[in-house]
C-alpha cells in the first residue's frame, strides 16, 4: 500500500505540474455551467407558460427537468476529455524511458497500476465536486431533492473509474500520447455507443449483449436516481476488466 501511495503522490505531483488538469478542468466546469443555465433557462420558460394556462405554479420535478439533462450531458463531454488525463500515464513513461527504472524498482506491477488509476481517479473526483456548485447556487433559490442528485453523482464517478481504467490500458499500448488519447476515445465511443446497435439486432443475445455493454443505459439509470445492482456490478466489473488488460500488457513489456 505504501508504494501505491508513493507512485500516486507523484502522478498526482506530474498532473498538477503539467497544464493538462487544469486545461480539463477548464473545459468541463465552462461546458457544464453553460449546460446548465441553458437547461434553467428551458425550466423556468416551461414554468411561467404552465402558469400562464393554469394560473397557479406547477408542480414540475426539478431533478428530472434540470439535473437529469445536464448530467446526462455532462457525461458525454467527459467521455471526450477524458483520455486527457490517461493518455500520458504509461506513454510518457515510455517515451522518456523512465518506465525501464519504475519496472526494475521493487515495486510490483498491480501497485504501478493501481498507484497511477488512483492518482486519476482522484483528479477525476476533484472535478466532480468542483461542479456540485451548480446545485449549491440553485438549492439558494429552491429546494433540491439531494438523494437523486447524490446517486447521479454516484453513477457519474462510476462511469469515470471506466474511463479511467480503458484509458489507463489504452496509454499501456504505446509510447505516444496522441495514439493513446485516440485509442481510448475509440474504447469509450464504442462503450457508450453500444446500445444503438440493440435496435438492430432486436431481442437477439447480440441484441442483450449489447444492451448491457451499453455504458449510457446503465448511467441512466443512477441519473434518474435508481441504484441498480445491474448497473453496478456492470461498472465495477468493466472497471476491473480495464485495470487487469493494462497489468497484462505492462507485464508482457516487462519482460521484453
Amino acid at each position: 500500500m505504501r508504494n501505491i501511495l508513493t507512485l500516486m503522490g507523484k502522478e498526482l505531483r506530474l498532473y498538477f505540474i503539467s497544464p493538462i488538469a487544469y486545461v480539463v478542468a477548464m473545459v468541463f466546469l465552462a461546458v457544464s455551467d453553460f449546460l446548465f443555465y441553458n437547461q434553467i433557462q428551458y425550466f423556468s420558460g416551461l414554468s411561467m407558460r404552465m402558469m400562464q394556462f393554469q394560473n397557479n405554479l406547477p408542480e414540475l420535478n426539478l431533478h428530472d427537468a434540470v439535473f437529469r439533462p445536464t448530467l446526462f450531458n455532462m457525461s458525454f463531454i467527459l467521455l471526450l476529455i477524458m483520455p486527457l488525463l490517461t493518455m500520458r500515464l504509461f506513454a510518457e513513461e515510455k517515451k522518456e524511458h523512465t518506465n525501464e527504472l519504475l519496472m526494475t524498482s521493487p515495486i510490483t506491477i498491480t501497485e504501478i497500476v493501481f498507484g497511477k488509476f488512483i492518482a486519476a481517479l482522484v483528479v477525476y473526483f476533484l472535478l466532480l465536486v468542483l461542479s456540485l456548485h451548480l446545485p449549491l447556487m440553485l438549492s439558494l433559490a429552491v429546494d433540491i431533492s439531494w438523494k437523486p442528485l447524490f446517486t447521479s453523482y454516484l453513477g457519474l464517478f462510476l462511469m469515470g473509474a471506466v474511463f479511467l481504467s480503458m484509458g489507463l490500458f489504452a496509454s499501456a499500448l504505446t509510447d505516444n500520447q496522441m495514439i493513446a488519447a485516440v485509442i481510448s476515445f475509440g474504447i469509450l465511443i464504442g462503450l457508450w455507443m453500444a446500445g444503438a446497435s440493440v435496435h438492430t439486432a432486436g431481442e437477439s443475445a447480440l441484441g442483450q449483449v449489447a444492451n448491457y455493454l451499453s455504458m449510457s443505459n446503465h448511467l441512466d439509470s443512477f441519473i434518474k436516481g435508481l441504484i441498480s445492482s445491474r448497473s453496478l456490478a456492470y461498472f465495477i466489473s468493466m472497471t476491473a476488466l480495464g485495470l487487469f488488460l493494462t497489468h497484462r500488457v505492462v507485464e508482457s513489456q516487462r519482460w521484453k
